[in-house]
């Protein structure tokens, strides 16, 4: 039976989906704001990888000491929009205060607690939805061109904490069958297992749709304006004018998160770290689980008969139209490793949802009585949305999280605040 509350989920992607999905088979009565932008989100264009093993957040001393030779302009993946600097340079700022030892350790110590159950989670949520299939377990490859690269890439990995992923050597049949598919010499490569992917992105977000749909959820297309607290409790105006006053309001915006949080005088200093992507047919690609060409920060993954390559940290706004050097560097990427995309190929920028620490914000609002959110889980959206979803209807019921989610507060960002897990 519905509870009588009534709960609106404000954003479109994977984590909102997840969570109005959560929501309502715990009893909510749940209506779902998507906004349904011109380009599909990033948990659309992204690799499709459950990236289990990433627990390091990027905001540390290792990242900051090799954020020049990772530039653009000298080959690397990572960019800066120099128009957009009103934008990130107050991000960044704020990134290298969180670059510190401790820092690193602290967020590690979070991103690594969120991280455990999050293969589980997407087990049980593919189990759901009636679709085991959605989730596919074969790990990832990652290899190197060099053999000073593979030395190097190799021993970082080894010595790197991979939470619940385990390392092993590139076995020689796997290496053989990706060596017939490329042009240069593989120097060297190492596989992972217990990470994953999703079969399709796409359908993924489809079959989120139907079954939210399927339970009795309520999908409204439209985009949230501003937020306003009368009486302690929130409502949301839309772009239309519109105004909503639910019960509850869930914050699940992606970029857009940032603006609305802050509209109420929440510290929410989120940047849009952009991410592109070229796909096309691949009759001839290899049945493999992604392939991550570290030398050149570009991760491959086939979707059923279509093959997509990913690249790129831009850091700049949402709504900056894209760079298209970094299709043009894909392309060259493609080209060099006499990779071939074959009939019509998309090309797909989005932004992911980045705050200074790179750790999410999960948690309920101090500013009003009814207002809860879960955003900026840069690259690990699709990796973290169902266990996020977990999280947040047991958080929304008043039930346990299941981990201390006090690092994920937004207060994090507002001076003198200190979480349980700082000294």
């Amino acid at each position: 039976m519905d509870r009588k509350s009534g709960t609106l989920v404000v954003g479109g992607g994977v984590v909102g989906k997840v969570c109005a999905l959560a929501l309502r088979r715990a009893g909510e009565s749940v209506t779902l704001l998507d906004p349904q932008g011109a380009s599909p989100p990033a948990s659309y264009g992204n690799a499709g990888h459950i990236a289990t093993e990433q627990t390091a957040p990027l905001a540390s001393p290792a990242a900051l000491a090799s954020a020049f030779r990772r530039l653009f302009g000298l080959g690397g993946a990572l960019d800066f929009r120099l128009s957009d600097i009103g934008a990130w340079g107050p991000w960044a700022a704020r990134f290298v205060a969180a670059s510190t030892p401790d820092g690193a350790a602290r967020g590690q110590q979070a991103l690594s607690a969120l991280l455990r159950d999050a293969l589980p989670a997407w087990r049980r949520l593919a189990e759901s939805l009636g679709r085991p299939d959605l989730l596919v377990e074969r790990g990832h490859l990652v290899v190197w061109e060099s053999a000073a690269t593979a030395r190097a890439g190799r021993a970082a990995w080894e010595a790197a904490d991979i939470g619940q992923a385990r390392l092993t050597s590139l076995a020689e049949p796997t290496q053989a069958r990706l060596q017939r598919l490329i042009q240069p010499a593989i120097a060297g490569g190492v596989a992972f297992q217990n990470t994953g992917q999703v079969s399709n992105p796409a359908l993924m977000l489809r079959l989120l749709d139907e079954a939210f749909e399927a339970a009795g959820g309520q999908r409204r297309i439209g985009q949230a304006r501003r937020l306003s607290v009368v009486d302690g409790r929130v409502a949301v105006e839309l772009s239309d004018g519109q105004r909503l006053a639910p019960e509850r309001v869930l914050v699940t915006g992606g970029v857009g998160s940032g603006a609305l949080m802050r509209g109420l005088g929440h510290a929410a200093p989120i940047i849009a770290e952009r991410g592109y992507h070229l796909e096309g047919g691949a009759d001839h690609w290899d049945d493999l689980p992604p392939v991550v060409f570290e030398d050149r920060s570009m991760i491959l993954t086939r979707f059923g008969d279509r093959l997509r390559a990913a690249s790129f940290v831009e850091f700049g706004r949402e709504a900056s139209p894209p760079d298209p050097r970094k299709w043009a560097r894909l392309r060259r990427h493609l080209s060099e490793l006499d990779v071939r995309l074959e009939g019509p190929v998309a090309e797909w920028m989005g932004a992911r949802p980045t705050l200074p620490d790179y750790l999410p914000a999960i948690g309920a609002s101090r500013r009003a009585d009814n207002l809860y959110y879960a955003f900026g889980h840069q690259h690990l959206g699709l990796t973290l949305a169902a266990t996020t979803g977990e999280w947040v209807a047991a958080l929304m019921g008043g039930a346990a999280a299941g981990i201390d989610l006090a690092p994920f507060d937004l207060a994090r960002f507002e001076r003198g605040y200190k979480t349980r897990s700082n000294p």
